[in-house]
């Protein structure tokens, strides 16, 4: 245990990046892990430590990209448990960054726990090799979806991985999305459509631009025409606003979009998600707050963790955000809007089950630091509980 008292937990994910997906994950984390000990300290390993303690600036906050194996190793010297995740950070030429700092702590005798990550594409064989010498030694595996659990079963781990769910499915709709919507101007007393576009990326290099943006444009006019909406983009990063606008130009009913342009933060982007009739998009943490807000979904599968989402919660999911579906996703939101009530209800159902595997990391989690695996201090080195007499 440490010297001064209570545990003291780093966490270590794609913090700081501006990604509201992976600020609602780690929102989560430490909300549901400071309900289950108030004593817990923080030590957030951020990306951006700026933004990070600006968002949580009752945290300790460290930057650690760029930084030498000495220095970071001091902070990692103070943990009784560095957390790995959530989110999906494990995949080709990024895993290798996470894991290389995880194995410094774990050479350190700092235990890590794997939270409920996601992993894929995972083929390059460096970081496959990253995957199986860190995982194997860290306390617990936990991913967020069966996909995951299969790659790094792909890439060589044969230790047990559990399926749990993603943390930001802890979260909490509040009541100040309409003030939101009303200060971005957007339309009151209107059927709302909210819309998430994301750009091709590391995460979705096969994307066709021009074909996805103009799939996206025909899918806005019809839900305008249809069911006499007003399409709200709702951005999941800075980038999404300029793919937005570039479908918004293809539209033929442009006067009846907003693009949000505010720098929210994840429980501002769960609000506001609460104000929708119906929402259809990419980015997997919008479905999920459309999810939690109970309103109809209809995901756009540009990659397996958005697939199986929209089946974990019944939603329809066509394999593919291409020109030539068109036709296929047009019909399945006429569908989806014309069995809404039946729909919703199930995938009200589904989510909460979810919540509660959700809940089961932060359980796993909570177990380990009451358990036999905290840290004690002897000489003003860490030293794990099973040595330390």
């Amino acid at each position: 245990m440490n010297s001064t008292g209570g545990v003291v937990v780093g966490v270590l994910g794609s913090y700081g990046g501006r990604n509201v997906g992976d600020e609602a994950i780690l929102t989560a984390l430490l909300d549901r892990v400071r309900a289950g000990r108030p004593d817990a300290r923080f030590v957030v390993f951020s990306r951006n430590p700026r933004h990070t303690r600006s968002a949580h600036p009752d945290v300790e906050v460290v930057g650690w990209e760029g930084v030498c194996r000495e220095s970071i190793s001091d902070h990692l010297r103070r943990l009784n448990v560095l957390v790995l995740g959530g989110g999906g950070i494990l995949y080709d030429t990024e895993a290798r960054r996470y894991l290389r700092l995880a194995r410094t702590a774990q050479e350190l005798g700092v235990p890590v726990f794997v939270y409920a990550v996601g992993a894929g594409p995972l083929t390059d064989e460096a970081d496959c090799t990253w995957v199986r010498t860190v995982l194997s030694d860290a306390v617990e595996v936990t991913v967020r979806d069966e996909e995951s659990k299969l790659v790094l079963e792909e890439a060589g781990l044969t230790r047990p991985v559990s399926v749990t769910a993603d943390p930001a499915l802890l979260l909490e709709p509040g009541d100040r999305g309409r003030a939101l919507l009303r200060a971005e101007a957007v339309p009151r007393r209107t059927r709302l459509v909210g819309m998430s576009v994301r750009e091709p990326g590391r995460a979705a290099e096969h994307l066709d631009e021009e074909g996805y943006h103009q799939l996206l444009a025909s899918v806005g006019d019809f839900l305008v025409h249809r069911l006499d909406a007003h399409v709200v983009f709702v951005s999941m990063e800075r980038g999404d606003i300029r793919h937005a606008h570039a479908v918004v130009s293809r539209m033929a009913t442009a006067d009846r979009c907003s693009v949000l342009h505010g720098d929210h933060g994840p429980q501002q982007v769960l609000d506001i998600v609460t104000q929708l009739d119906l929402a259809v998009g990419m980015r997997l943490h919008f479905l999920i707050f459309a999810a939690l807000a109970g309103i109809p979904v209809l995901p756009l599968p540009y990659a397996g963790k958005v697939f199986d989402f929209a089946q974990r919660i019944g939603a329809p999911a066509l394999r593919g955000v291409i020109r030539e579906t068109t036709g296929l996703l047009l019909a399945e939101v006429d569908r989806l809007w014309d069995e809404r009530p039946a729909r919703t209800a199930d995938a009200v159902a589904r989510t909460a089950a979810l919540r509660l595997r959700a809940a089961q990391t932060a359980d796993r989690l909570l177990a380990h630091l009451d358990g036999a695996a905290a840290h004690v201090v002897r000489d003003g080195t860490p030293v794990p509980a099973s040595t330390a007499g």
